[in-house]
């Protein structure tokens, strides 16, 4: 069924028509790196999944649009910061767009669940677009449309679309974390499928192996 979902994700998206694409964009105007803020719960998955795509050249797990500064992880796991666990992304865009960022992104979580990832529940674990330019905002909006009119998902999206505030690194021990913990019993069960799926369904979007 997981993977059902995936094909018709990646079906859905790949057929939108969304005006002219952030590569064709970048490729005429010479961008520079971009941001892309993303929240899908637990971190160390959304950074292991991202850290295999062409033109991410950083992924930074930390928290973003809470309204306590400065936040710690304990004082996320609270659940009162207003915070969301999430990774801001640096990607060139002229490798890989905002698109093709979105379409790994709704394939690799379920956007359906409200402040839940599997056992992991609390709204620091919310599903999040969180938007740096009015193009990202229109595009993350018009694929949740269009995923929903699809009916791609067995329920409505429930992805916040909002503008990207303060992002805060989460601590050192978080970063890197799957690739330097694989044998983790989270990273085993949870992270491990997730870039398993990657690789399998997202071939021609991951990295060259060293």
């Amino acid at each position: 069924m997981k993977r059902f979902l995936t094909i018709l994700v990646v079906g859905a998206i790949s057929i939108m028509h969304l005006g002219p694409t952030e590569s064709a964009l970048a490729a005429d105007a010479g961008q520079d790196l971009k941001k892309a803020t993303f929240a899908g719960g637990c971190f160390w998955c959304t950074e292991a999944v991202y850290a295999e795509i062409k033109g991410v050249r950083s992924v930074t797990s930390g928290y973003t649009n809470g309204k306590v500064p400065n936040p710690t992880y304990k004082d996320v796991c609270t659940g009162l910061t207003g915070h969301a666990e999430a990774i801001e992304i640096e990607y060139d865009p002229a490798v890989v767009s905002f698109e093709k960022l979105l379409e790994v992104f709704f394939a690799t979580h379920d956007p359906t669940t409200l402040n839940r990832q599997g056992a992991d529940v609390g709204t620091q674990y919310r599903s999040g677009v969180f938007y740096h330019d009015d193009q990202q905002k229109r595009i993350a909006e018009e694929v949740i449309r269009k995923l929903d009119d699809a009916k791609v998902f067995p329920s409505r999206i429930v992805t916040e679309v909002t503008k990207a505030e303060t992002f805060y690194p989460a601590e050192d021990y978080h970063q890197d974390y799957f690739a330097n913990n694989p044998l983790q019993p989270y990273c085993r069960a949870v992270a491990a499928p997730k870039v398993e799926k990657v690789r399998k369904v997202f071939k021609d979007l991951v990295k060259d192996k060293p």
